[in-house]
């Protein structure tokens, strides 16, 4: 009896990783987010059936999310990271990480150079890929947001008043996504990441870096699952460009 039992268990997480393999799960859409869909829809719990890896954020928008190796870590408005294994997320990317390519940096690379180097490894612009950076930092700046009261005010107005943090010579992972352009209104087009440094204190969703060394992994996502919460769209207004509403929120940093 024993012996069936844990074949079963074996044959169904098997069947967990075929499912997930080079698929990216989505919990709603980043417009719903930006428009104030800031109510959690899905279990924090169920997400590592999805995978081990993401990012997303928290229930009335409380802080960023960071998903590595099967943990969730949420970096809250007062910079520092805590361990997570309840409550609910309004909007999160999650796969199983099993990265195609790693190659080691040859030179320090900013943000945009960063950008560059990572694009050199990608061989198809129109596919999903899952993005690890493992390494030194002269340099980190991130944000968070703090928890939401209603009524919840768009995405754009909240990151006016969110803490940033700036991080000298730390050492850390960067986790995110580099999504295709016609992912426009369902997702983050291009790079969207987090970071988590290596004693998981600190992090938070990334405004800048200086990256002095270390390595970049990409894992190719063909495959796309979504997860629309089942009430609360209703009363958002998702027919709106907000492509200028995305832009500041992604790179905002106050003066």
């Amino acid at each position: 009896m024993m012996r069936t039992s844990s074949f079963l268990l074996f044959a169904l997480l098997l069947f967990g990783c075929a499912h997930n393999e080079n698929t990216v799960t989505q919990i709603s859409t980043i417009d719903a987010l930006l428009a104030g869909g800031y109510d959690g829809s899905a279990q924090i719990k169920n997400l590592k059936s999805y995978g081990d890896f993401g990012i997303g954020t928290f229930d009335r928008l409380e802080g960023e999310m960071i998903i590595l190796d099967g943990q969730v870590y949420q970096a809250k408005a007062d910079g520092r990271i805590y361990k997570v294994g309840q409550g609910t997320t309004p909007f999160a990317s999650v796969s199983l990480f099993r990265p195609d390519i790693t190659m080691k940096l040859g030179s320090p690379v900013d943000f945009k150079a960063f950008e560059m180097f990572a694009d050199s490894l990608i061989k198809d612009d129109n596919l999903f890929y899952a993005v690890k950076a493992e390494g030194k930092f002269k340099a980190m700046t991130v944000r968070s947001v703090p928890a939401q009261s209603k009524p919840y005010r768009p995405l754009a107005e909240v990151v006016r008043t969110q803490p940033v943090f700036e991080y000298k010579d730390i050492e850390g992972t960067i986790v995110g996504y580099r999504l295709p352009a016609y992912v426009k209104g369902i997702n983050v087009a291009g790079y969207h990441l987090h970071f988590i440094d290596s004693s998981k204190t600190y992090g938070g969703h990334i405004l800048a870096f200086e990256m002095t060394g270390g390595t970049v992994s990409i894992d190719k996502q063909n495959k796309f699952r979504m997860i629309l919460p089942e009430k609360g769209l209703e009363e958002l207004d998702l027919a709106k460009d907000r492509s200028d509403e995305l832009h500041r929120v992604e790179k905002y940093k106050a003066p």
